[in-house]
């Protein structure tokens, strides 16, 4: 028996190693896959096919293979926005070129700024007399403000199109908090700070209330204004102020319904919208398929046509996501990072710099990182300019005050000017189960914070001072950055979250522009003059190994729906996500937050987002179940 036990163990040895070995050449391989790169020898003259299947964001999340290939499926597919800006633009200018497509069959979404810009990237390629066509099954409100803006709207007549417009309800947690015996101990600073109403109200305080109908009637307002200035003929006011009128003229058809209204021209299937393809670039010698036509997919017309880089280079930051403490991201703006990009630049000649805002804001601790990194280049000598994209509030405020001039759209959400920390005792939760908590102390705050038997007063007050300490040091930076007293600074913070154009007329921001803008103004206060400059973005680029990774991921994609039916179940699932999401956020970090919950975010349609963590998340999700 002895020697059985150990040919036993032998072959189990064996086994193990030979297990180990096919993981290791099996990992090799893949590795080897991914770290491949689309060959710019696959651009072929006739149709570019952008196929948008995911959300369009301002800095691409990286992927974990490992934790990926462990869940079996690819995260939500992300494509930075300036990316598909550049590829519109070399299209418009490049011969191989006779037509754009935009596949928005499942697009997810896109801030609206970011949605503004590369609708005006669309306007150049028609004016370069190159048709643009988009083809879906269904359109919501980001894939009509894109199909806004093509030569040629095309609708399966199997789907429909719905304009829901901004705004929406939240969930407020008190009542379960009550329940549970749970005392959710709130310190903040700001009248408009909501992003703590969850926790401590039922339902949302008239000073919320006011501040979300001025901003989303704003961001209405302008998303209205740009649809119409694209597309005339369409009868908005139809679809958006008699949606159930509107769909029952057209007997329940939604097809026919978007078509009378004039949100598409043509319906068709996939194989007639291919046909019609074929006769404005011609049929794909190369193919036996029916109705095949020759065309060039994005990465591979990214590969040929990289960014500029001729003249001095002008560095851009990417602050993008929440702002969180350590190395986290891109996606995630870990002040760590960031910081560590930015010193790593200053052995660079820059001839200024431009930090790109997209941020809802976050850590407190990590935003000062962030900005202490940005004075750093500031104290060289250089022009230095921000540029706000969709959000650039809180946190992403904080950080835009080093700033000589700071740039951002009328749909940017700007502002939040507010601090808070939150922070769960269960003392009355452990009274119910019989849980009690006793000890010595010798000194009020010994044993403290106690999360059982609660927080003495004096750890009240020291928690609500040092958060008010906070805010203070918020309106001085704001108050120097902007050159306005603290009680100016005062009167436009309080947590009040602002659009573009009023945070202008507030100076709280310069000037209207983008990126362009920016960079121009920083070349110009360089002395540069055109094309004697580039903008060099800090940190690596997108690798290609996880466009690779998501494609291998995704082979079960097709199975998804795609009409109004499925758009609808999909933001459902996002809402339910994002509960659990923002629980976890609020209660399970540490330290004082800049953060604007309430904004309307782009981020917000990423289903990417790690697993939700924390007692609340939990318990929520219990619920949902």
């Amino acid at each position: 028996m002895r020697f059985a036990g150990k040919v036993w163990r032998l072959l189990v040895g064996i086994k193990d190693g030979l297990v180990l070995l096919f993981m290791l050449l099996f990992f090799g391989l893949l590795f080897a896959i991914l770290t491949t790169r689309p060959s710019p020898a696959e651009v072929r003259e006739g149709a570019l096919v952008l196929e948008l299947d995911g959300v369009i964001v301002e800095e691409a999340s990286r992927i974990d293979p490992l934790q990926a290939l462990l869940a079996g499926e690819a995260p939500t597919g992300e494509f930075q926005a300036r990316d598909v800006v550049r590829a519109l633009d070399a299209a418009a200018g490049d011969e191989r070129i006779d037509a754009v497509v935009l596949d928005l069959d499942r697009f997810m979404g896109a801030g609206q700024v970011h949605l503004q810009d590369i609708g005006e990237a669309m306007d150049r390629v028609r004016a370069a007399e190159k048709p643009v066509l988009t083809y879906a099954t269904a359109y919501a409100d980001d894939g009509i403000f894109l199909a806004a803006h093509a030569s040629e709207v095309w609708l399966n007549p199997l789907g429909g199109a719905i304009v829901a417009g901004p705004g929406g309800n939240r969930l407020y947690f008190k009542g379960l908090l009550d329940k549970l015996q749970v005392n959710a101990r709130v310190y903040k600073v700001g009248t408009y700070k909501s992003a703590v109403e969850p926790y401590t109200e039922t339902g949302m305080s008239e000073p919320a209330r006011e501040n979300a109908r001025a901003l989303y009637g704003a961001l209405w307002e302008e998303w209205q204004a740009n649809v119409k200035k694209a597309r005339p003929a369409a009868d908005l006011d139809l679809v958006t102020k008699t949606p159930a009128e509107w769909v029952e003229a057209a007997q329940g058809d939604l097809s026919k319904a978007a078509l009378d209204a004039g949100l598409v021209d043509k319906l068709g299937s996939r194989d007639q919208f291919n046909a019609r393809l074929v006769e404005l670039v011609g049929k794909d010698k190369w193919s036996k398929l029916p109705n095949a036509f020759p065309s060039t997919d994005y990465d591979a017309w990214l590969a040929d046509n990289p960014a500029k880089t001729d003249g001095k280079p002008i560095g851009v930051v990417t602050i993008a996501g929440e702002i969180v403490d350590g190395k986290a991201g891109p996606g995630t703006a870990g002040g760590t990072r960031i910081a560590d990009l930015l010193d790593e630049a200053l052995e660079r000649d820059f001839a200024g710099l431009v930090v790109r805002v997209d941020s809802p804001g976050g850590s407190v601790l990590a935003s000062e990182e962030i900005r202490e990194a940005i004075m750093r280049h500031k104290a060289r000598g250089i022009p230095v300019a921000v540029s706000m994209a969709n959000v650039a509030a809180s946190g992403g405020y904080w950080v835009s005050t080093p700033a000589d001039r700071i740039f951002a759209e009328p749909d940017t959400i700007t502002g939040s000017i507010g601090i808070f920390a939150v922070l769960p005792t269960f003392e009355g939760t452990a009274q119910s189960i019989g849980v009690n908590s006793d000890g010595v102390q010798t000194g009020p705050l010994s044993g403290q914070p106690d999360l059982v038997a609660g927080l003495t007063p004096e750890v009240d007050r020291i928690l609500q001072a040092s958060i008010e300490d906070g805010y203070r040091d918020f309106l001085g930076r704001v108050s120097e950055a902007r050159g306005m007293t603290i009680e100016a600074a005062d009167r436009v913070g309080q947590g009040r979250v602002w659009d573009g154009g009023t945070a202008r007329q507030l100076k709280l921001v310069d000037e209207y522009g983008g990126m362009e803008e920016a960079l121009a103004w920083v070349a110009a206060q360089a002395e540069l003059g055109d094309g004697k400059w580039h903008a060099a973005y800090l940190g690596n680029p997108p690798s290609a190994r996880d466009t690779l990774l998501r494609q291998i991921l995704d082979s079960e994609g097709d199975a998804e729906g795609r009409d109004v039916f499925a758009l609808f179940a999909r933001q459902e699932a996002r809402t339910l996500s994002s509960i659990a999401s923002e629980a976890s956020r609020l209660l399970s970090v540490q330290g004082a937050q800049a953060y604007c919950l309430a904004c309307p975010q782009a981020e917000a349609v990423k289903a990417s987002q790690p697993a939700p963590k924390g007692w609340l998340a939990r318990l929520v999700s219990l619920f949902a179940d």
